[in-house]
């Protein structure tokens, strides 16, 4: 734990830059459900975390125990509490709970998840109980789910044998039957939609390859309709693509895609707004840029945010 700081900036005219005072390279940044927490994760083997409200930050915390770095974060619903997961090079997943304001504890370590690299995870929506995935560079998917008597259970999915990237979960209302489904992006190039069936058992749907690179990231975009599905992916090939599938009653699932744009280096980061009109996108060129879809159905870049504070 280290002490706490205090930033102030004139945020009018452009966003908040936070100087997270990490040792090393920031690999992600999330904020939490009410969006006044934000946490960081770095090589420097530690998380950082924040509370944000306005023009003005402040570091409350510094949270340790990974022995690599510290690839992703992902905060749980509200409901069951100030909850973060966060995995790392060295095959761990940590979950940590803020007991007391500024105090944190840890919750669960699940130390050897995996013989590889965890690089991503993501809680699925609350409707489904406390449950995490994590994806890793050993080819498996891991689900790890609270039980009534505090334990974890863990659950394993073969995915891509050459590793798993990233993982993003179906939200809640996506589809009329409720069932729990999660998508993920791979170093064979594709994505691959996993659904658990009413017998509690995962099957795969699969999915055509359109990437030519490694799938660094996939994002299921907040529902609209029932059963009419956006998902995000962005490759190493420079290319972000928008999914979309339509399920109707007792027919399967059909995803097609549509190239939203092609950048001038490898993307890595793609993320919905709440409300699924904008879709913000982080490139290797230095730039977060946030799209938008017309009513023609063309996607048009909004505006573009430079890595490096101005000032």
């Amino acid at each position: 734990m280290t002490a706490a700081s205090d930033s102030v900036q004139d945020t009018a005219n452009g966003p908040l830059y936070v100087d997270t005072q990490h040792d090393d390279m920031v690999h992600d940044a999330q904020l939490d459900y009410y969006g006044c927490k934000l946490a960081t994760s770095s090589s420097d083997r530690t998380i950082k975390i924040y509370n944000v409200s306005g023009s003005s930050y402040e570091h409350t915390a510094t949270l340790q125990g990974h022995e690599g770095p510290v690839w992703q974060v992902s905060w749980a619903h509200p409901k069951f509490g100030v909850m973060l997961a966060s995995c790392s090079f060295d095959g761990n997943v940590l979950i940590h709970r803020e007991t007391r304001p500024r105090e944190w504890t840890l919750l669960y370590a699940a130390k050897h998840l995996h013989s590889s690299s965890v690089n991503g995870l993501a809680f699925c929506p609350h409707e489904f109980g406390l449950m995490l995935a994590a994806a890793s560079s050993d080819g498996k998917i891991s689900i790890l789910a609270h039980q009534l008597d505090n334990s974890w259970s863990v659950e394993y999915l073969q995915d891509c044998n050459l590793g798993v990237n990233s993982v993003t979960w179906a939200p809640s209302g996506a589809y009329n039957d409720g069932l729990p489904r999660l998508m993920t992006g791979g170093c064979d190039n594709g994505i691959r939609l996993w659904k658990r069936n009413s017998e509690m058992s995962w099957e795969e749907v699969k999915i055509e390859k359109k990437h030519s690179d490694w799938v660094r990231d996939v994002a299921w975009a907040p529902p609209i309709l029932p059963n009419v599905n956006v998902v995000a992916s962005c490759s190493e090939d420079s290319k972000v693509l928008i999914w979309t599938s339509e399920k109707k009653e007792e027919e399967d699932e059909d995803w097609n895609c549509i190239l939203l744009n092609e950048f001038e280096g490898p993307v890595w980061k793609v993320s919905w707004s709440l409300t699924a009109q904008l879709l913000a996108v982080s490139s290797g060129d230095s730039d977060v840029s946030l799209w938008k879809q017309g009513l023609d159905g063309v996607w048009s870049q909004m505006t573009s945010v430079p890595d490096v504070d101005p000032s």
